[in-house]
């Protein structure tokens, strides 16, 4: 890559922080008094909830939804201590290497803006120039609506900006709003989901795939001395 980067925007739920195991007991909780009994693992799963506010829609109704996620919330807040699993490995020291060498940091996010506060108090992940979450747009990802909305905030083109992210989602929103692409691949633990995740954003053509992150700091580092211009 010829231009060097100056913004690098996260995806944070599997991407940052480990919060799959607690979104799953969260919604399960909240979904419970709506559908009369409490949705399973895979029921949740294969619904691939992205965006909390679209994902309850899509499954009791926007008037429904609105109870839902206003519970939802009370229970990822009550349980973050007990079932949150923290950043991922390297996460932090990545953070603070890139923003060290000059580099702007933001976050676009499916998670809403309460959920968020929670997730900040628990995790030191330290401050973002921006973070645009799924009540500060219409249209989630993979709509470049909130990844677009982040590049004005922070006055930017999106060809000195690339956004890291953990789902086919986050590669497409990226692509669609012009940025270059990194796909995470550290959160993929189970047996053959690396592989697979590969296989799945290969069409997508991402201009980085890393295994770690620490992988990600040493190729975003390069670009340090002409971080600062835009």
């Amino acid at each position: 890559m010829s231009q060097a980067l100056s913004v690098v925007l996260f995806d944070l739920d599997g991407t940052l922080v480990d919060t799959y195991r607690l979104y799953l007991e969260a919604y399960r909780r909240a979904l419970a008094p709506v559908l009369g009994r409490a949705p399973t693992d895979e029921e949740i799963i294969a619904r691939r909830p992205t965006s909390e506010r679209t994902f309850l829609e899509d499954w009791v109704g926007a008037d429904a939804a609105h109870v839902c996620h206003t519970e939802m919330c009370r229970h990822y807040e009550e349980m973050h201590g007990a079932m949150g699993r923290g950043t991922y490995d390297g996460a932090r020291e990545m953070l603070d290497a890139l923003r060290g060498c000059g580099l702007r940091l933001g976050v676009v996010t499916g998670k809403g803006r309460r959920a968020w506060e929670a997730t900040r108090a628990h995790e030191p992940l330290g401050e973002f120039v921006v973070v645009v979450t799924d009540d500060d747009v219409e249209r989630p990802k993979p709509d470049p609506e909130g990844l677009n909305r982040a590049l004005r905030e922070m006055e930017v083109e999106p060809d000195k900006a690339v956004y890291v992210g953990d789902s086919v989602g986050d590669l497409m929103a990226g692509r669609n709003a012009g940025v270059r692409t990194a796909a995470a691949l550290w959160p993929k633990d189970a047996p053959g989901e690396p592989e697979h995740f590969r296989r799945q954003v290969e069409p997508l053509e991402p201009d980085w795939i890393f295994e770690r992150p620490a992988d990600l700091t040493r190729a975003f580092t390069a670009w340090c001395g002409g971080s600062r211009r835009r």
